[in-house]
């Protein structure tokens, strides 16, 4: 007769907290990735709202004021407010333009913000 060996109760204990140690790092690790994901998501999309706020000024050839103009813009399905403002430089024909994207009308919690220059023709 042959005597079959198989695992015992401690071993299967001990295979299954492992295997939920294992389980629960992967299920923290896809958490955080989803958050991140969300972020990132608003990150993107305020930095689109952006981009057009500069292509619209660059398209209407204005020359930026150094007080804040505000507006608002929806996009995928979101209201976001921005402003922007002219920055006076060292040159009279060169000016930086400051422009900041944010969720909520009150302008207290920054989702993107840009920089960059324009030069006067």
């Amino acid at each position: 007769m042959q005597r079959i060996q198989g695992m015992t109760l401690l071993e299967v204990l001990v295979a299954l907290v492992i295997f939920s140690i294992a389980a629960l790092a992967v299920m923290k690790s896809t958490g955080q990735q989803t958050v991140g994901l969300g972020f990132l998501q608003e990150k993107m999309i305020a930095e689109w709202v952006a981009d057009n706020q500069l292509a619209l000024l660059l398209l209407e050839q204005r020359w930026p004021n150094d007080s804040w103009i505000k507006g608002e813009s929806e996009m995928a399905g979101q209201k976001w407010y921005w402003r922007w403002r002219g920055v006076v430089t060292d040159l009279d024909t060169l000016k930086a333009i400051d422009i900041e994207v944010y969720t909520n009308p009150d302008y207290t919690a920054i989702s993107s913000s840009l920089r960059t220059y324009v030069v006067k023709q």
